[in-house]
């Protein structure tokens, strides 16, 4: 549905930062979307946590659901890119099974609520059936003055 080089589009998140690679799913009645990031074992963070058994860092998985939601904000206009934006805070994460190479790592993001700059979303990422990372997600978004 949408590939890197749109995503690239949206967000202006870039390699080594950016953590999706592709969207199967955006919903716009739900304001959901669901993304994808490949674990490769060429990943840079690998090398250093943990060598000879590398895992995909927790706070990575928390910024690669941020960054769906960003992407679903943004794709279906309902805040402007040109703006400002901020992710504000993580609530209620739990990690529950670890990210490592080879894995495909299924990213769900849906909007709970807005009030007027504040967007909060309910994340799971997912790898196969098992829950990975799940937690509550808060954005500040407004136009740039």
């Amino acid at each position: 549905m949408m590939d890197r080089q749109r995503i690239q589009e949206l967000i202006p998140h870039r390699d080594p930062f950016l953590f999706i690679d592709r969207v199967t799913e955006l919903d716009p009645e739900e304001i959901s979307i669901v993304a994808q990031k490949k674990i490769s074992k060429d990943e840079p963070y690998l090398d250093g946590h943990f060598p000879g058994n590398p895992i995909m860092p927790g706070v990575l998985v928390i910024e690669a659901l941020a960054q769906t939601g960003l992407i679903c904000l943004f794709d279906l206009k309902l805040i402007d890119p040109d703006g400002e934006f901020f992710f504000t805070g993580i609530e209620q994460v739990k990690f529950r099974h670890p990210v490592v190479p080879g894995d495909l790592l299924q990213l769900h993001a849906k909007l709970l609520k807005n009030k007027r700059t504040i967007w909060k979303f309910e994340g799971r990422a997912f790898v196969g059936e098992q829950i990975a990372a799940e937690g509550l997600f808060t954005a500040y978004a407004t136009p740039r003055s």
